[in-house]
């Protein structure tokens, strides 16, 4: 498998999944800027979407988004437990929170990316997401994960797209639950070992 990412965007979650099964993989290094992979090439040629995550399997296959290739990635280890059982609640459960990631928190805090924004559109999104990161502190009161007892996907997710928090200048400290769990997280091996591998970590 090859995972097209750039360092510390989105595609930072599937690299943790990766790297939390122990799935061989190689990383290919893609700039949003020039959408030019690493090594040359264009990237449009492999995603026409232009943008990271992307998983290119076995028989030319590509797979694109993030909660689509976090769930195929889970099922190649079913037995671990990242995405339980098909049926059962606590399977909806997480691709609850994965599809809450993706809508809400994801697209709103990636918005703050864009040059063009100006002070009022910010203040705007952060109120908006101000009120979204306020569920997720609450869910995690209590919990070691976002869905209870047990590392899944969503974490992985949930933790990449909080961490841009940090490069915007967020202060968690309204949400000491999450501000604690991006912590936690931070010091899981997988996640060590990701971001090493991304460069964002010596």
């Amino acid at each position: 498998m090859k995972l097209y990412y750039t360092p510390g965007a989105c595609s930072l979650a599937p690299h943790i999944v990766l790297c939390e099964l122990g799935l061989p993989h190689e990383l290919v290094k893609v700039d949003l800027k020039t959408h030019t992979i690493e090594g040359g090439g264009d990237f449009y040629a492999i995603n026409p979407k232009g943008y990271v995550p992307c998983l290119e399997l076995e028989y030319d296959q590509v797979l694109t988004e993030d909660a689509v290739i976090l769930q195929y990635l889970a099922e190649l280890k079913g037995d671990v437990g990242l995405l339980p059982p098909v049926g059962s609640m606590e399977r909806w459960r997480v691709l609850e929170w994965l599809n809450f990631i993706s809508s809400e928190l994801h697209k709103g805090l990636g918005t703050l990316f864009n040059p063009a924004v100006t002070p009022e559109w910010r203040s705007a999104v952060l109120e908006r997401v101000a009120l979204r990161l306020g569920l997720v502190n609450q869910a995690l009161k209590g919990n070691a994960f976002l869905c209870g007892r047990h590392f899944t996907i969503a974490d992985a997710y949930l933790f990449t797209i909080v961490s841009w928090t940090g490069f915007m200048k967020i202060d968690l400290a309204p949400w000491p639950e999450l501000a604690a769990y991006q912590l936690r997280m931070a010091e899981r091996p997988s996640v060590q070992q990701a971001m090493r591998e991304e460069g964002l970590l010596k």
